[in-house]
């Protein structure tokens, strides 16, 4: 799949990425794919592009957006002061699933924050998702510590 592109999203890609989003168990659960884009999804995205810090990401492939991902780079103290990237909300379209767009996508997210000068790389994935949980082993990243979340 040499045609794919990586970029950042710009507004016209929220319908795609929303849509990304809710075409899975837990995202049909908990996202908004109404057409067009629920408020709460575009203030959210005008954050994230005002911040130097987040970048979300899509795959393209014929100027169709096929995946997406956010990538934000956090500072820190800890680690002697290392900066961390952390990868989250990784979709890819179901039909573009196990072609490499996924793998592709990372070795380009991790190239960023290798960029950014980033010591660490994370990611939190639902427990719910083991074919996620065995991508992102195979990418070589270690189930090395367990997250938490509160719901407010």
């Amino acid at each position: 799949m040499t045609d794919i592109a990586f970029r950042r999203a710009e507004l016209a890609d929220l319908p795609a990425i929303v849509a990304l989003l809710a075409n899975d168990i837990l995202g049909q659960q908990r996202e908004d794919a109404s057409s067009p884009p629920n408020p709460k999804y575009v203030e959210a995205f005008r954050a994230i592009l005002a911040d130097p810090n987040q970048l979300q990401v899509v795959a393209t492939l014929n100027d169709a957006v096929i995946g997406t991902l956010q990538l934000t780079f956090i500072p820190g103290l800890a680690r002697m002061g290392a900066w961390r990237g952390q990868i989250e909300a990784v979709r890819i379209a179901e039909t573009h699933r196990g072609s490499g767009v996924g793998q592709q996508m990372f070795e380009w997210a991790i190239g960023q924050c290798r960029a950014r000068g980033c010591n660490l790389v994370q990611l939190t994935t639902d427990k719910a998702r083991p074919d996620a949980h065995r991508f992102y082993e195979r990418l070589g990243f270690v189930g090395s510590h367990i997250g938490y979340k509160l719901t407010l």
